[in-house]
């Protein structure tokens, strides 16, 4: 009985149907396995933090033990200067350093010295920055301050900038540069306009990594801002953030205070949650426009 000339090709075809098959389930088990634990832990918070949100929760600050009632408005407020102290000084820094590292340091001894900075700052425990800040500048100071807080948080985010700044703007065809370096622009203003233009959703991913990471940092903070259970906006004193208001009420023996605690946690993932979706969809936007 004759071979069909046909059967070597379509058993190929079919050998790369069932691969592809399996490389996408795979990728769908692989994507479920990410997803379940971060929803579980959001559905966790929203069960045990839901019912105490209110609007006290959100115009008041804490409370003495014994008495019901009281919020972390003073915390959200805080933690919010803080994180635009340290967002201020850290995301410039960081895509100035990755600049550099893709644009003029690249083989050079000074670019492997600021890279190899970089990689071995991403892997410090967040402790160690809190304890350079504070002796830094609490020590000099003699008092605990909400801007040596946002410090300790800006050395965290450095190294997430710059490694996500350089690898976004390696990815940037050097025919872009080329074409614009070929009509007589500077090199600085090819990096500025060309660049960090065609790079800017990467990177902007990964600042906002880098601020998702420091938002929720406690450690830092208890070497730094330290706390406070009263109004404050001054940033050379100490100051409420919701990471330190969470883990005082979370240590504590009062069950009020953990109710409360598991709210303020609430809410600081859901900050994070909307900052982050509104800055990639600012960022989209901006992309859009420049491409029309």
């Amino acid at each position: 009985m004759a071979t069909s000339p046909y059967a070597p090709s379509l058993a190929r075809s079919r050998a790369r149907t069932a691969k592809d098959h399996l490389v996408t389930a795979i990728s769908v088990l692989s994507t479920l396995v990410v997803l379940v634990p971060l929803v579980a832990i959001l559905g966790y918070l929203i069960y045990k933090g839901a019912s105490s949100l209110n609007l006290a929760f959100f115009t008041k600050v804490p409370v003495p033990v014994g008495e019901s009632g009281g919020g972390m408005a003073n915390s959200i407020v805080g933690s919010g200067m803080i994180l635009l102290v340290a967002s201020l000084m850290g995301i410039p820094l960081g895509i100035a350093a990755g600049v550099y590292l893709a644009e003029y340091g690249r083989g050079t001894w000074l670019g492997h010295g600021v890279r190899f900075t970089a990689d071995v700052l991403n892997g410090v425990p967040s402790i160690v920055m809190g304890i350079v800040a504070y002796s830094l500048i609490v020590t000099k100071q003699n008092h605990f301050s909400a801007f040596a807080g946002g410090v300790a948080l800006a050395i965290m985010m450095v190294p997430t900038v710059t490694r996500t700044t350089e690898e976004m703007l390696a990815t940037v065809p050097t025919a872009l540069r080329e074409a614009a370096l070929g009509l007589g622009i500077p090199q600085w203003r090819t990096v500025l306009s060309v660049s960090l233009r065609a790079a800017s959703p990467g990177i902007i991913t990964g600042c906002m990594l880098a601020f998702a990471r420091v938002a929720g940092e406690t450690a830092p903070l208890l070497f730094t801002a330290f706390g406070n259970q009263f109004w404050n906006l001054n940033l050379n004193q100490p100051m409420a953030a919701l990471p330190l208001q969470i883990y005082t009420y979370a240590v504590s023996p009062y069950d009020e205070w953990h109710r409360l605690a598991w709210a303020g946690a609430l809410v600081l993932i859901l900050l994070i949650m909307v900052s982050v979706t509104l800055v990639r969809l600012f960022a989209a936007r901006n992309s859009l426009a420049g491409g029309r």
